[in-house]
């Protein structure tokens, strides 16, 4: 699953020092593929209702959404839907949808499939359907024209952009999708389809254009689109050189600086909307007690740690990142071991008190997590405090997460659609089962002030600005349920010769391939 990742271990590569940049080889003029390097394997759901995970590097690539987030305008664009509009209370939505769209399976693509996709997505009520929450009925006006009918306003525009659970796709591609799914085929209307898939293999996944596709290919494209695990990072950047790969997506600092000054290599750093995230266990253990987790959240060097980082973070205030609704600016946490030591000694332990004992997991193969763990253990040892950390991969820890199995979870986190909903609805609401509020913060008050969020962002921004403050305040203040250390600059590395790359971050880690102009 995602976050994950999903989430989340980043690629991160090193390259023993050399006197002057490497020649890079670049891929022959007629070769049409673009290979991505990823370290973690690439599908780990195929069904577009239920998928929540990496593969949401490969399935916008096959699948489409009615509207796509535009990082320049900061709001939906058109993608399947060229136009909507909304009633004056913000209850019903009606969208235009594009004509001559037809899916890789050869059906048309119509109002119709719109409503049963979202319903069957709905009707699953898996991954992030929860997006679709506020519908109430979906009407297919005619070939071209859908109504939705909310209980609620929300904005229905944003939530049909989502990475997640948006997908449209062909239900009548099989009697039984599920299964169908499940062996690697696709139903969608992007401009690549699936060729082959080889679970746990380095070469996973190709991907084949649809030549039918409604955006066309004229001029020069990508006819394919490979997805290579490669989890040794020394390996991954030697293929870059060779020209064997395109794209790597995360550099270490060290490595970044040398591709920058690489003349056969690309770079991208952008800010992103992913956030690393401690959540600390509010539920059982020593943490239970809120005068361990405030000790803990003030404990954390988090100047020192970005510094560390080199580039790959920056300084995180409140929950959500800048440049969505929601973020709390001027809230960034300082490092204060005084204020942490009377904390830990009023709970009876600290330099005068009981030893304490404490878990923390992290994500396998993420190095930028690994500095955070070990700087963290370094701090605690001086307060009498015994960090234990584990690093492992994505499934196991989240499969322990949800057993209650840690102190403290780090992971990263990213919003379902470009909002700041997700963090709270998500991470910070109370669920059972748990999912992924691995804080496991049972708070009603909370609650309450998240399930206005989503109808203020249409009604009434302001006051849902006020009410993400708010949240804000409760879960990291009151509640100190979690700390957020920083959020992730994205740091790529692809071929000289690739024209046209764009990292739009509500979309982590996808590279839209058809957008591309290859060289030659």
């Amino acid at each position: 699953m995602r976050r994950r990742l999903v989430a989340v271990a980043a690629l991160v590569l090193s390259i023993a020092a050399c006197s002057a940049p490497a020649e890079v080889a670049q891929a022959p003029k007629a070769e049409s593929a673009f290979v991505m390097v990823q370290n973690l394997d690439v599908i780990t759901e195929w069904d577009p209702a239920t998928s929540y995970s990496n593969e949401i590097i490969a399935h916008q690539n096959i699948y489409e959404t009615l509207t796509v987030w535009n990082p320049v305008t900061k709001k939906a664009s058109p993608r399947l839907a060229t136009s909507w509009r909304s009633s004056g209370d913000g209850k019903v939505w009606t969208f235009t949808l594009r004509s001559g769209v037809t899916f890789h399976t050869g059906r048309p693509f119509d109002s119709a499939a719109v409503k049963s996709s979202i319903e069957r997505t709905m009707k699953l009520g898996e991954g992030a359907a929860y997006i679709w929450d506020a519908v109430s009925g979906i009407k297919a006006d005619d070939p071209l024209t859908v109504t939705f009918t909310l209980k609620y306003p929300v904005p229905l525009d944003l939530v049909a952009s989502a990475g997640y659970a948006a997908y449209i796709y062909d239900t009548q591609a099989a009697a039984d999708l599920s299964t169908w799914f499940k062996a690697g085929r696709d139903a969608g209307t992007g401009p690549y389809t699936v060729a082959s898939w080889a679970k746990g293999k380095e070469e996973e996944l190709t991907l084949t254009s649809y030549q039918d596709y409604w955006g066309g290919w004229e001029g020069p494209h990508y006819g394919t689109v490979k997805y290579r695990v490669v989890p040794d990072e020394d390996r991954a950047w030697r293929l870059l050189l060779r020209g064997e790969v395109s794209f790597v997506d995360r550099l270490s600092p060290r490595l970044q600086a040398k591709a920058e000054s690489n003349p056969g290599v690309r770079t991208s750093r952008r800010p992103s909307f992913q956030t690393a995230m401690l959540l600390f266990n509010t539920e059982s253990g020593p943490m239970a007690d809120l005068r361990v987790r405030r000790a803990v959240q003030k404990a954390i060097d988090y100047r020192g740690v970005i510094k560390a980082l080199r580039g790959a973070a920056s300084p995180v205030s409140g929950v959500i990142p800048e440049g969505l609704l929601g973020h709390v600016p001027e809230q960034l946490p300082e490092q204060d071991l005084a204020a942490a030591t009377r904390l830990l000694e009023r709970a009876g332990y600290g330099p005068a008190g009981r030893p304490l004992r404490l878990s923390l997991t992290y994500a396998e193969g993420d190095t930028d997590q690994e500095v955070l763990a070990t700087r963290l253990t370094e701090t605690l040892k001086e307060l009498n405090v015994t960090l234990e950390t584990r690093a492992m991969p994505w499934l196991e820890q989240w499969d322990l997460g949800k057993k209650r199995g840690q102190d403290i979870f780090l992971m990263y986190w990213w919003p379902d659609y470009a909002d700041g909903y997700s963090w709270f609805g998500n991470v910070f609401r109370s669920e059972s089962p748990t999912v992924f509020n691995l804080a496991y913060l049972n708070d009603p008050a909370t609650d309450k002030l998240v399930d206005t969020l989503p109808q203020l962002s249409v009604t009434d921004r302001s006051a849902a600005q006020r009410g993400f403050a708010r949240a804000t305040t409760r879960v990291l203040d009151q509640k100190a349920a979690a700390a957020l250390p920083w959020v992730v600059n994205y740091q790529r590395a692809f071929l000289g010769g690739i024209q046209g790359y764009d990292d739009n971050p509500a979309y982590p880690d996808v590279v839209f391939v058809h957008g591309l102009r290859p060289s030659g």
